[in-house]
């Protein structure tokens, strides 16, 4: 299981990997060429699995229909090549693919051939000439950049509002989609609210203080727990990366006054095979949804963590990859018995 201490980094191997994988990835975490897009600050992170990862991110182009201009869009590219379709994984409000880096490796050491993508208007991607993040614009520029790279039915990963991402866009292209793991997931919440309302200037002084350091610290001490404060400060840091951006608080402000998600309605809408992952000491979202989300879908399962709260790839990258990857198994062996011989 993930440990995590003030004096150690989370120990993610198993006992038995052998002493060359464990130097291997001693080796590539220790040199760490970042990409020039990335914020400079990104050279003062601790977390050598943040580190890692953000060595990979990297731009692709996506042609939009709602800009002349393609979007140099973020993400983490598999270095896996596999038969099987793909695990796809999204971030949750107002994150980045930073958000997996102890879950992503796992996966990929696990044979599967995974991608970690920044959902428009949040993560690395360049909106220097674009800044409309509504939901359709976010839909519109996942779905195109599912079509022109992965091209294949995925397995879609979404935590917390990830997941209300991953039901619209299940819903809205199913034919992108193979099956949904949902983690703790934001589905209930009836858009931005009131927040949609408020005048441009009101809503920008609302945005400047989601940037705020003290509130981004408050959300981690509310996500997880036993983390120390050292741990906290550096997660605290990568959490708000893509804040430093010139062109964040447009796009977050286009979002907020745009409605946000409002999926309730879509749930029983789904007709792909679900996971449920949920922290059972979720202090953000309660678990109780989980077990109403299970009710509401038409075909899924759950799987609740103990001793873990609202980000549990983060808290619990092992139970996380490891569920992931038993459902996509046994997802796979149940398709292969209906194949006619």
């Amino acid at each position: 299981m993930l440990s995590l201490t003030a004096n150690a980094a989370p120990t993610l191997f198993s006992k038995c990997e052998t002493q060359t994988q464990r130097r291997r990835f001693t080796i590539q975490a220790a040199v760490n060429e970042f990409p020039s897009f990335l914020p400079r600050e990104m050279e003062q992170i601790k977390d050598p699995f943040a580190r890692k990862l953000a060595t990979r991110v990297e731009r692709i182009p996506v042609k939009v229909r709602f800009s002349e201009n393609s979007i140099m869009s973020s993400c983490v590219k598999p270095l896996v090549q596999s038969n099987q379709n793909p695990v796809v994984l999204l971030h949750g409000f107002d994150s980045s693919c930073l958000e997996w880096r102890y879950t992503f490796p796992l996966l990929e050491e696990a044979g599967l051939e995974t991608w970690a993508i920044d959902i428009l208007g949040w993560g690395f991607s360049n909106l220097e000439r674009f800044r409309s993040c509504d939901v359709e614009s976010k839909r519109e520029h996942f779905y195109q950049l599912w079509k022109s790279y992965i091209k294949r039915p995925m397995t879609l990963v979404g935590p917390s509002l990830g997941a209300a991402v991953a039901v619209d866009f299940a819903v809205s292209h199913p034919e992108a989609v193979e099956n949904l793991v949902l983690i703790d997931a934001s589905v209930y919440a009836e858009g931005t609210g009131n927040l949609a309302n408020l005048p441009r200037a009101a809503a920008y002084a609302g945005v400047s203080l989601l940037k705020s350091f003290p509130l981004r610290l408050y959300t981690i001490f509310l996500a997880f727990k036993g983390v120390s404060f050292s741990t906290s400060l550096d997660w605290t840091n990568i959490g708000r990366l893509h804040c430093l951006y010139p062109w964040w608080e447009d796009a977050t402000v286009s979002f907020m006054i745009s409605g946000g998600y409002n999926v309730g309605g879509m749930i029983d809408q789904v007709k792909q095979k679900t996971l449920i992952i949920w922290g059972e000491d979720d202090q953000i979202i309660s678990n109780k949804l989980a077990v109403r989300l299970h009710c509401e879908l038409p075909n899924a399962i759950i799987r609740q963590i103990p001793d873990c709260g609202h980000l549990p790839h983060v808290e619990k990258p092992d139970s996380v990859a490891r569920l992931i990857l038993e459902f996509m198994q046994d997802y796979s062996q149940k398709k292969a018995e209906f194949v006619p011989t």
